[in-house]
């Protein structure tokens, strides 16, 4: 595959993230999808029949129920890109969960409990010398 072929694959994906994401946060009215979502990629495959929208869900009341809605509300989200985005075919979208931010976090809350810890050990060692 070509470099050029390469860009515009990329600026195709940044452009659905874009869209899913105003779509998903500003039009989609499904009472079932709570929290915060954020579309954090979009990879579209070379032959633009799928698009893999990767979403983090913060402060939802059940994840899994937020995700399988949001697979449920694909087909109109499909619709509206199909009316924003040019493609001669607008992708089927596939929505998987992205835990990076969670994991993300929690590496954070580990290394706050870590991090207090040392320094403790390093004022005791001080006071024993």
């Amino acid at each position: 595959m070509s470099s050029k072929n390469n860009n515009r694959l990329g600026r195709i994906d940044e452009e659905l993230k874009k869209e899913i994401s105003n779509i998903i946060n500003y039009e989609l009215k499904n009472p079932n999808i709570t929290g915060l979502i954020s579309v954090t990629r979009a990879n579209i495959t070379p032959d633009f029949k799928y698009a893999k929208v990767y979403v983090s869900i913060l402060n939802s009341k059940n994840t899994k129920d937020t995700l399988a809605n949001l697979k449920k509300s694909a087909g109109y989200i499909r619709t509206e890109i199909a009316k924003r985005i040019n493609l001669r075919i607008t992708p089927e979208l596939v929505f998987v969960l992205d835990d990076s931010m969670e994991y993300g976090a929690r590496i954070d809350q580990i290394l706050k409990e870590i991090i207090p810890q040392k320094s403790v050990e390093k004022e005791q060692d001080k006071d024993e010398e």
